[in-house]
């Protein structure tokens, strides 16, 4: 099975994905580098690697059978998470896979030829972790955790839920405000007064 197969198939089973046909059985063992920005006790990461885990395995690929998975844990930790990154990447997995943004920068900054696969990320193209969605260019690519058009739909299940709803305030990580196109759609700017 060639590497752009394989990393179709595991890009599949990171979102669970579910596909008819099983993966071929690889020649070699695969190896899967896996950089999670929660700590292991967090209880979030068990049971998204274990989705993960089942959705391989379902394909195909079988931890300690045709796969390999290495993890490391960044408990949210930036300086931490740059250190695993590059002891991830020092292993050179056959692909990585990054949960959230800052593990995707981080492994991002550590190689340029390993394919990352991200998740949990909230705007991978205006982070500029990727060109686009849909064509995202070079050795990245994942799934976002939401699209731009789902925030105006978020404010308008609020407005259903209380319809007199006049004023709606989000928060905002100050690196990442792109994140607030999200929510700041012309439909809902409040219209200026001449």
């Amino acid at each position: 099975m060639r590497r752009r197969e394989f990393i179709t198939l595991l890009g599949g089973a990171a979102v669970t994905w579910p596909l008819a046909a099983p993966a071929q059985q690889p020649d070699r063992l695969r190896r899967i580098g896996v950089l999670m920005g929660l700590t292991e006790s967090d209880p979030e990461g068990p049971p998204r690697l274990a989705i993960f885990k089942q959705e391989l395995q379902k394909l195909g690929w079988t931890e300690g059978r045709n796969l390999q998975i290495e993890y490391r844990w960044a408990a949210g930790d930036a300086d931490r998470t740059r250190t695993l990154a590059a002891e991830l990447a020092g292993t050179m997995p056959d692909v990585l896979v990054a949960h959230l943004t800052v593990a995707t920068e981080a492994l991002m900054q550590e190689t340029r030829t390993i394919p990352i696969i991200f998740a949990v990320v909230a705007d991978p193209v205006g982070s500029g972790l990727v060109g686009s969605l849909a064509r995202p260019g070079g050795h990245v690519t994942g799934f976002p955790n939401f699209v731009p058009s789902l925030g105006a739909k978020w404010v308008e299940m609020l407005k259903e839920i209380s319809p007199r709803l006049k004023r709606v305030a989000i928060l905002f990580i100050q690196k990442r405000l792109q994140a607030r196109d999200h929510f700041t759609h012309d439909r809902y700017k409040r219209p200026r007064r001449p």
